[in-house]
């Protein structure tokens, strides 16, 4: 019989390269983690590490249980959260990811109302853009990521695994100097800004912008690229270029020495939150659902 705790073993030593790397991450010793293992070996009857020197890796079937383990354990944890709930113990944990922009809305909001309306819920934050965050999800990391996705960058079947919940869509504005000579215009086409130096934000949203100046007849010339919203709004401010940001971003810092211009046309993305199958029946993940779905004016 194959034991939850021997996967979440296997997953670290496998992540990690070393039982004593595996054990600083469970929190346990190294023999430890020596002993598990073994007792893994021996229920599946069949060695899934190979190990030379320092050096370990994984066997075949080691390869195909790891791959397994990430389901298997959300299947678990969901039945372990339903379980609890039906017992009438009014507990849970949820384990959230998301990228900054959200982190700083919506999160706020809907993690008070969660702990208003169910404080025996524990909810832990941990910050990825995507598609790291989504990786997470499927691999068993999180139980809800906040993700996001242009609007005609969608991939057929990016998310069709996934319960897909929809809360918002987030139009880009552009960000200009407020001393920019566009900076009191009601709304700006972005090929007006092809001269400009430009500042842009995460790999994701870098790409989007570029995509859509090229379709507009330009490439943009990056002085900076920053994952930190506030930077980029510094740098605005102190006249080193322009950039298009979320409204989502706008929202959670004070743009000092920027002023923010409509984009015309309209450009946005999807902001979604999303779990897997087996862990959207649990109580503590639909409720942190609805609260994001609340939120977003959603619900």
């Amino acid at each position: 019989m194959i034991e939850a705790r021997h996967l979440r073993v296997l997953r670290a030593v496998a992540a990690t390269g070393s039982f004593s790397a595996a054990g600083r991450e469970l929190g346990c010793t190294q023999p430890a983690v020596s002993q598990q293992m073994k007792a893994l070996e021996a229920s599946v009857g069949t060695p899934l590490l190979i190990r030379s020197g320092r050096e370990m890796r994984l066997t075949q079937a080691g390869e195909a249980l790891v791959r397994h383990a990430a389901g298997i354990l959300a299947g678990l944890t969901a039945a372990e959260e339903e379980v609890a709930a039906i017992a009438g113990l009014r507990a849970g944990r949820v384990r959230l990811v998301s990228f900054p922009s959200g982190s700083s809305t919506l999160v706020p909001t809907a993690l008070a109302a969660l702990r208003a309306a169910h404080p025996g819920t524990r909810v832990s934050l941990e910050e990825a853009e995507p598609p790291q965050s989504v990786a997470m999800l499927r691999e068993g990391d999180c139980d809800v990521a906040l993700a996001f996705r242009y609007e005609g960058a969608a991939q057929e079947g990016e998310w069709d695994d996934l319960v897909v919940r929809p809360l918002l869509r987030d139009r880009l504005v552009a960000l200009v100097p407020e001393r920019h000579r566009l900076a009191s215009a009601g709304s700006v086409a972005i090929g007006e800004l092809a001269r400009e130096p430009w500042i842009a934000g995460c790999p994701r949203c870098r790409g989007q912008l570029v995509e859509v100046c090229e379709g507009a007849g330009f490439t943009p010339r990056i002085d900076f690229a920053t994952d930190d919203y506030p930077a980029v709004v510094g740098l605005v401010g102190a006249g080193l270029g322009v950039a298009v940001l979320p409204q989502l971003a706008i929202e959670s810092v004070r743009p000092r020495g920027a002023r923010t211009v409509t984009l015309e046309p309209a450009v946005r993305r999807e902001i979604v939150a999303l779990t897997l199958p087996d862990l959207a029946q649990v109580p503590a993940v639909a409720a942190t659902l609805d609260r994001l779905a609340v939120a977003a004016g959603r619900k």
